[in-house]
């Protein structure tokens, strides 16, 4: 599916964000205005690495934190922020994604030893870590096993640590733009955000009561007295 076929656009988005915007929190209308600005960037884009990479930054302004105050490590932040957000998903749009629109993507991503952390942390000789095959296959057992139970949080997290592996290929330089080697989890990657990411939003604008923290960087207005140096 490509970002066009999603049927919740930027257009329609930013339109209840503005109708909304008098009643939202302050720091949820920031963190929605710098997610839809994103999302809207991705829509825009033609191929799969930047789309991929503007709806992975677009998710990231949708929920990260001032991760100085917290001491859990971003994954585990994440972790909970998707397990929460398949909570208040009380339509079960995302579980339809997971057993419908996103199944052979899914199933392509789970059979992908290129998108798994730990094989290149066994090629790169990282200590500790000789029997990466052994966790690829109870990973995906397990992943089988959640689906089967339909347990959407599970899975969407399992989903999300191959794409988080993609995406610090593509980010930090270790894959070519365009490149033929990582197409299809590229591909697959794209689709999978391009209906998670304004789905997640959405979420997040019906739910705006929810406590969904402080954004790491928040606006700062310079004020006049300082300038001045008064």
């Amino acid at each position: 599916m490509s970002l066009s076929e999603s049927p919740l656009s930027f257009e329609l988005l930013k339109e209840r964000q503005r109708n909304l915007r008098d009643s939202l929190p302050e720091f949820l209308d920031l963190r929605l205005h710098r997610a839809l600005s994103w999302l809207q960037r991705a829509e825009l884009c033609e191929d799969d690495d930047g789309a991929f990479i503007f709806l992975w930054i677009a998710l990231n302004a949708a929920y990260a934190n001032d991760t100085h105050s917290e001491p859990e490590p971003e994954e585990n932040t994440f972790h909970f922020f998707i397990k929460r957000i398949v909570q208040l998903d009380r339509d079960r749009q995302i579980s339809d994604l997971l057993w419908d629109t996103w199944q052979k993507a899914i199933k392509h991503l789970l059979d992908n030893q290129y998108v798994y952390q730990r094989y290149w942390d066994f090629q790169n000789q990282k200590a500790g870590i000789e029997e990466w095959q052994i966790s690829f296959n109870r990973a995906r057992d397990h992943s089988k096993s959640a689906l089967a139970n339909q347990q959407t949080d599970v899975v969407l997290n399992i989903v999300m640590d191959r794409l988080y592996t993609l995406r610090n290929q593509l980010v930090h330089g270790g894959a070519t733009c365009g490149g033929s080697v990582n197409r299809s989890q590229v591909m697959d990657g794209r689709q999978i955000l391009a209906s998670l990411v304004p789905l997640v939003i959405a979420i997040m604008l019906d739910n705006a009561d929810e406590h969904w923290g402080e954004p790491y960087y928040p606006v700062r207005k310079r004020e006049a007295s300082e300038s001045h140096g008064s």
